[in-house]
């Protein structure tokens, strides 16, 4: 992608369905820098739009021009968020003296930042230091819902970030325990995505199904006690909850390397992984991302990393403004 030292700044974003972050981004040597970043509860404002100019009348050099990142497929430049009441065109944020603007997919936007996201925000979470640095790499993750993204490279150094609802796939269950978790939650949604056991909801979806399938009561409603509990004591009903949500996180992980062709590496965004650190390297989720058959030596030579970096996206939106406003 091209960039430009003497465009700026432009507004940069990345609003999921419980937080919304903003930031002014600038070039600086041909890397984006990002200015005022900020972020707020995306509940403060009614619309998305109010949100939006809040930011700008709060900057003292307005932006012209920008990208968006939204957690949601953008259809004909216009945003319905998945897991938000919010909804914005690209036609309404011209109002706002932003032109051009572009609105893209969150994970999109992760994508692109990946690769350049230092290597002192990024942890280690199995596998090789590198992998192949011609190939593509995937960015997926849990928050508020469940994220995917693919950035194809090739050996000229060119390089495209795919759009993809990837986190509505099915949830596929790879022991005879999470047979019965999707038995069980196909109850109440008929058809079970990754995203209804990989989230902050997920996590409480999957607490009341392993809870039932024990035998026991579950009066925990909040999935931030579930993962306080469980880092308080891995052998508590919620520590073996989060070690099932790590397992199942590392099976859809390769299952995302495997069909992306994802040698470059795998990389876990999002708000939940970052906070339960050490507890995810102790767990099965890289035996689970490896055990792909006979595919098992492939896994192994792809390297998993966990983006520490909050604002990965907000770069990741930075190269697109730049490379649409240059």
């Amino acid at each position: 992608m091209n960039d430009s030292s003497s465009i700026g700044p432009l507004l940069v974003g990345d609003v999921g369905g419980t937080n919304a972050r903003f930031a002014l981004a600038r070039m600086v040597e041909g890397h984006p820098v990002l200015d005022r970043p900020d972020s707020f509860p995306a509940e403060t404002y009614p619309t998305f739009l109010e949100g939006v100019k809040a930011f700008i009348e709060g900057c003292e050099v307005k932006p012209t021009g920008g990208v968006i990142a939204v957690a949601g497929p953008v259809t004909d430049g216009a945003i319905d968020l998945t897991n938000s009441p919010w909804r914005v065109s690209e036609a309404e944020l011209q109002t706002l003296g932003l032109n051009p603007v572009k609105l893209i997919n969150d994970f999109e936007a992760q994508a692109w930042g990946a690769p350049i996201v230092p290597d002192s925000e990024l942890a280690a979470l199995g596998g090789p230091a590198q992998g192949d640095p011609h190939a593509t790499i995937a960015v997926l993750g849990p928050g508020t819902g469940f994220g995917v993204s693919a950035l194809v490279r090739d050996a000229h150094g060119r390089e495209m970030a795919l759009p993809s609802e990837g986190g509505h796939a099915c949830f596929p269950p790879g022991d005879t325990v999470e047979d019965e978790i999707l038995r069980i939650l196909r109850r109440r949604y008929d058809r079970v995505s990754i995203e209804r056991l990989i989230c902050g909801p997920g996590l409480l979806n999957m607490h009341r199904a392993l809870a039932e399938i024990d035998g026991r009561e579950s009066h925990i409603d909040d999935p931030a006690e579930i993962t306080r509990q469980a880092l308080e004591n891995h052998d508590s009903p919620c520590g073996a909850t989060l070690a099932r949500f790590c397992a199942i996180l590392g099976a859809v992980a390769g299952d995302i390397a495997l069909t992306t062709g994802a040698r470059g590496g795998v990389y876990i965004a999002g708000g939940i992984v970052p906070r339960i650190l050490p507890f995810i390297q102790a767990s099965p989720f890289r035996q689970r991302f490896e055990r792909k058959g006979r595919f098992q030596d492939y896994m192994a030579a792809i390297p998993t990393k966990v983006i520490l970096h909050k604002h990965a996206a907000l770069l990741g939106a930075a190269r697109v403004a730049f490379a649409e406003a240059g």
